[in-house]
Order: C-alpha cells, then sequence, then structure tokens
C-alpha cells in the first residue's frame, strides 16, 4: 500500500460552473519531492470555498489509482492522477473500505479517516460531464477525506501503513451508502463517534 502521487492545485479556473465563489482549485496535479500536510491542508494547494470544503475533517483527499482506472474503463476516457481533485492518489488499499477513524502513517505524517466526498456540480463541471454526479453516486467509489492527526510530510512512493483501526466497523462505503439511500445502518452511523461533526448530525437527524 502506497502513495501513487501527492497532488496539489496546478490551476485556478474561473468560470460560471466554478461554484458559489467564481473560481476552484480542484484542478490538482502530481508534484515531485515532499510536500508538507500542516495547518489543515497541503503546502501550495488552493482551496477556494472553505464554507463546503477543507477545514479539519476535509483537509485531505484520497483516491485510488485502481477505481480510477475503473473510471477509464466505464467512459472510455484517460483519467490522470489528481484529476477526481484527490490530494493524495493511492496504490493497494481499497480506501472506499476503510473504517471511520482508521488511521494512516505516512511519511512522518498521520491522518484520519473522516467521511466519503459527495459529488458537487463543481466536480460535473471541471470534467465537463453533466451525468457526472448522478454517475458518481451511483459508482461507489468515492475515496475518502481525512483529518491531519500528526503533521508532516508525505512524498510519491511512501507506504501507507495502518496504525490503528476503530472496533466500531462502519467503512466509508457504508456511510455513502447511506447518503445514497440505504438506511438499515443509519443507527450504528449515528453513533460512530469518529465521523465528522456534520455527519453525526444527519445521521442521528435520520435515527431519530
Amino acid at each position: 500500500m502506497k502513495v501513487l502521487t501527492v497532488n496539489i492545485t496546478s490551476v485556478v479556473h474561473e468560470g460560471e460552473w466554478t461554484g458559489s465563489e467564481g473560481k476552484t482549485g480542484i484542478d490538482k496535479r502530481a508534484v515531485s519531492g515532499g510536500v508538507s500536510f500542516a495547518r489543515e491542508q497541503l503546502d501550495n494547494d488552493v482551496i477556494v470555498d472553505r464554507k463546503h470544503h477543507g477545514g479539519y475533517h476535509q483537509a485531505v483527499y484520497a483516491y485510488a489509482r485502481e477505481d480510477a482506472d475503473w473510471w477509464e474503463k466505464e467512459l472510455g476516457i484517460t483519467i490522470d492522477n489528481g484529476r477526481f481533485g484527490e490530494n493524495l492518489t493511492t496504490l493497494g488499499i481499497d480506501v472506499n473500505a476503510s473504517i471511520i477513524g482508521e488511521q494512516w502513517k505516512i511519511g512522518s505524517t498521520v491522518l484520519e479517516v473522516s467521511q466519503p466526498r459527495i459529488p458537487c456540480r463543481v466536480f460535473a463541471g471541471f470534467w465537463n460531464r453533466p451525468t457526472l454526479i448522478k454517475e458518481f453516486m451511483a459508482a461507489g467509489k468515492p475515496g475518502t477525506y481525512l483529518r491531519i492527526i500528526q503533521e508532516g510530510e508525505i512524498q510519491a512512493g511512501d507506504e501507507i501503513e495502518v496504525i490503528h483501526v476503530p472496533p466500531h466497523g462502519i467503512k466509508i462505503s457504508d456511510v455513502y451508502a447511506a447518503k445514497n439511500g440505504e438506511r438499515s445502518r443509519i443507527k450504528a452511523i449515528a453513533e460512530v463517534k469518529e465521523l465528522s461533526p456534520e455527519y453525526q448530525e444527519w445521521a442521528k437527524s435520520l435515527h431519530l
């Protein structure tokens, strides 16, 4: 299990599709050398819409190369690392099966799984594919957001070591399925203290 590439914003795009702020840093591309993970984001990365993106619980976004390869076959297009707006393109780890609160040691950094990624219209606009939100939700391959538990550096090729797994067993895929209408595990999801507060409140509102 390793980091294939570390990706940061390459171009800040502007236009009607870029959301309420009128611009976006979703266009992330691979960089060489060590990148600092500190203060709730990557060094030199750009997060424009901080109401909906970034912050402690969405500091880092990871997406599996295996899932990107699946999309390549599904859509018949070439997808470069970073195209999903991910900071870490991983290899050899099923990020969608990771447990909420699971901790990864990468380089000198420790990250913690917090919540799945829910697609937005900026993502669809970036791909210039109006049907992408519906397709992404249906595919069940959301990737995961992570908190920065220990600040440090990560670079391409660093191994991913899972150093802690909570006993509750709730996966990123479980939370994502619930967001997509599958509510059979909503009670258990609502009780996961490692889940981000926004998601906890959402799950509790459905369970009550």
